[in-house]
C-alpha cells in the first residue's frame, strides 16, 4: 500500500515552534481506528486529524495519544492549512468537514483561516469538592460546557502562573478543565489555560473547542461578539473569535513545520 501523505502544523500561531502542534494525516481510503489511535500515539502530539474525500465533502477525526475527541480547533485549522498549502484542495473554496460534531466549514479571510463550529456555552454550576486545591487556587466562579469545566479567575497573572496537580484534575467527569480571566494585554479580551489529563493530555498549549466556550462566556460578560483571546500557555496562542447565535467562528494562523509520508500501510498495525 503507498504512504500516508502527513504533515505537522502548528496551528493558532504566525511562528514555528509556537501555538499548538497537531499532525495531520491525509488518507486514499478509510483506514481501521485502531491503526489511527496506534499513529496518534506514535506522533504524541495533543491531537492527529485524520482526512479523507466523501462524495461531496471530507471525513476528518481526531486523537489525542489515547483517545478518539468529538471536537478539536487546532487540528481542523492545520488541516485545512496543510490541505490548501499542499495544493490538494484549492484554497478559494470552503472546506467541509463531516464530523462527530456535525458539519465544519473552514474558509480563508486574508492571512487567517476561520472556523465555523458550534458554540458550547458554560452553565453555571457550584464550585465542585477539591477543584479549588487541583488547580491550587479558588476561581471567583466556575461553570461547565458540554465537554469541559470552566474556572474564572479575577487575574491573569493567576491564570499564568497556576500549577495545578493534574493527577487530582483526572479525577473529575470531564473531558478537561479551561481556565480563564480578563486579559491584561492591550489588544486581547481575555486570556485561558486548558488542561485535559483525562484524554492524556496535560496541558494543550491552545484549545480551539475551548473557545467555542470561552467566546460566549466572555462575549454576554464584555457585550461584545468579536474578540480577540490570547491562551497563555509555554507556546501561546492567538485566536479571533466571533460569536454568532449558536455558532462561534475562530480565527487563526498556521505554519507548517514538516511533511513527509507515513510507511505504515493504513489499517494494519
Amino acid at each position: 500500500m503507498p504512504g500516508v501523505k502527513c504533515w505537522q502544523v502548528d496551528a493558532f500561531t504566525n511562528q514555528p515552534f509556537g501555538g499548538n502542534p497537531a499532525a495531520i494525516c491525509w488518507l486514499e481510503d478509510a483506514a481501521d481506528s485502531a491503526w489511527m489511535q496506534f499513529v496518534a500515539a506514535e506522533m504524541n502530539l495533543s491531537e492527529t486529524a485524520f482526512v479523507r474525500r466523501l462524495e461531496t465533502d471530507l471525513e476528518l477525526r481526531w486523537f489525542t495519544p489515547t483517545v478518539e475527541v468529538d471536537l478539536c480547533g487546532h487540528a481542523t485549522l492545520a488541516t485545512a492549512h496543510a490541505l490548501w498549502s499542499a495544493n490538494i484542495l484549492e484554497s478559494t473554496q470552503p472546506l467541509r468537514f463531516q464530523t462527530r460534531s456535525g458539519l465544519l466549514t473552514c474558509t480563508r479571510d486574508g492571512d487567517f483561516i476561520e472556523l465555523d463550529f458550534p458554540a458550547t456555552p458554560p452553565t453555571d454550576i457550584d464550585l465542585p469538592n477539591g477543584l479549588a486545591e487541583a488547580l491550587g487556587a479558588k476561581p471567583i466562579a466556575v461553570g461547565q460546557s458540554r465537554f469541559d469545566l470552566v474556572a474564572v479567575y479575577e487575574s491573569a497573572a493567576t491564570v499564568r502562573h497556576l500549577k495545578p496537580d493534574f493527577r487530582q484534575l483526572e479525577r473529575f467527569p470531564v473531558r478537561g478543565v479551561i481556565i480563564t480571566a480578563p486579559a491584561d494585554e492591550p489588544g486581547f479580551d481575555f486570556v485561558s489555560r486548558f488542561f485535559a489529563p483525562n484524554v492524556g493530555v496535560d496541558e494543550d498549549p491552545v484549545c480551539g473547542s475551548a473557545h467555542c466556550c470561552l467566546t460566549p462566556y466572555w462575549a454576554a460578560r464584555l457585550d461584545k461578539a468579536d474578540l480577540m483571546a490570547h491562551q497563555v500557555s509555554a507556546r501561546g496562542g492567538v485566536l479571533r473569535l466571533k460569536h454568532r447565535n449558536d455558532r462561534v467562528i475562530l480565527g487563526g494562523q498556521a505554519v507548517t513545520v514538516w511533511q513527509g509520508e507515513l510507511t505504515s500501510a493504513a489499517g494494519r498495525r
